[in-house]
């Protein structure tokens, strides 16, 4: 955990990409601290903010098809096993957060992973269940590009709000204070996605 705090306090396009990537993955690297304090940095001239939004979805995508890749090809069984191991644990994993996503994947279907990826606690799993069903890999990607970059431009947007309000050393607090106000957005855009799917999806089947 010292090395990923070396990394957060030297944010970089590699960086962000890297922690993204890890995020995306099983490791708890929470995505907020690494965008929003990455865009207040860019508001200050550092860094490009749309540079800073795109290396975080390219690393969000690359960790979500580690997860895909590995879920298709060992099965559910060794999942399942890891989720439950020591690694699993050290992780924050368990067979109860798997199954969570696995849940929110078979009652959404494959805009899961869509939406999936702007829930916490759901946003660093759907890939998982996305591989064990076999999905099919390009929609997954596109899907997973969509809500990495719209959660990463929500982050951003925040952090490019806060570095005209909120002295740096305040930043993280500031941060956690306005969590609320973020799942707020996820909701309404987790509610707006999901209702455009069905009633697209009604249509097409009235037109048929």
């Amino acid at each position: 955990m010292n090395f990923i705090s070396s990394l957060l306090s030297n944010l970089n396009y590699a960086t962000i990409l890297f922690l993204m990537l890890l995020e995306s993955t099983v490791v708890p690297v929470p995505s907020e601290f690494v965008v929003t304090p990455a865009a207040y940095h860019a508001a200050g001239g550092n860094l490009d903010v749309f540079l800073v939004i795109l290396f975080a979805t390219i690393g969000a995508d690359l960790g979500a098809s580690i997860n895909y890749v590995v879920a298709y090809y060992v099965g559910r069984p060794v999942i399942y096993s890891f989720a439950n191991s020591k690694w699993g644990k050290m992780c924050l994993l368990n067979q109860e957060k798997v199954e969570k996503s696995e849940r929110y994947f078979d009652d959404h279907g494959i805009v899961a992973t869509l939406t999936g990826r702007l829930i916490p606690g759901i946003r660093h799993l759907i890939s998982i269940p996305a591989g064990l069903a076999k999905m099919n890999y390009w929609k997954f990607l596109l899907y997973t590009t969509i809500g990495a970059g719209v959660w990463h431009s929500i982050l951003a947007a925040l952090g490019w709000y806060l570095h005209a309000i909120v002295p740096e050393d305040q930043l993280n607090d500031k941060i956690s204070e306005y969590a609320e106000y973020i799942k707020i957005i996820i909701i309404a855009l987790v509610l707006i996605a999901i209702v455009y799917f069905v009633v697209k999806s009604y249509l097409k089947r009235k037109k048929q």
